[in-house]
């Protein structure tokens, strides 16, 4: 049974806004996507047994992307920091409405959403999502 993280994308409103942001810094030469948050998760090594950080997205758990690595690092301005690399491979989940929260959360594998079938992809996805929205999943 794994753990996951999840936390929002703000600014995002669709999954490919995620993945625009997240190709910049591929693109600049890192290895993996990343995101860096201010505290280090401290059940890191448990969310590296097959986690994933799980994204909302417009108000929606909306995609997933498996935890490949958990580094300290230091900012430009001397603070610790935490970075979490990621698999690159967005996983679209099956929508579930999540309230605004800051930070990260840790989610209970049971509690995680389902990867959508690769048939729901396209406009599959969005009509589950636009469900979802209305309250109708």
């Amino acid at each position: 049974m794994s753990l996951h993280l999840i936390k929002l994308s703000v600014g995002s409103t669709v999954i490919e806004d995620l993945a625009r942001w997240q190709r910049r810094y591929v693109d600049s030469g890192a290895p993996y996507p990343f995101h860096i948050t201010r505290m280090r998760p401290r059940r890191a090594e448990e969310l590296l047994q097959g986690g994933s950080l799980y994204w909302v997205i417009d108000g929606l758990v909306s995609v997933r992307q498996r935890l490949v690595g958990i580094v300290p690092v230091t900012a430009d301005d001397g603070t610790e920091k935490c970075r979490l690399d990621l698999d690159p491979e967005l996983v679209p989940v099956t929508p579930v409405a999540r309230r605004p929260f800051q930070g990260w959360r840790y989610l209970k594998d049971e509690d995680a959403p389902a990867d959508l079938p690769a048939t729901a992809g396209g406009d599959g996805a969005e009509l589950l999502r636009e469900l979802s929205r209305l309250g109708l999943l």
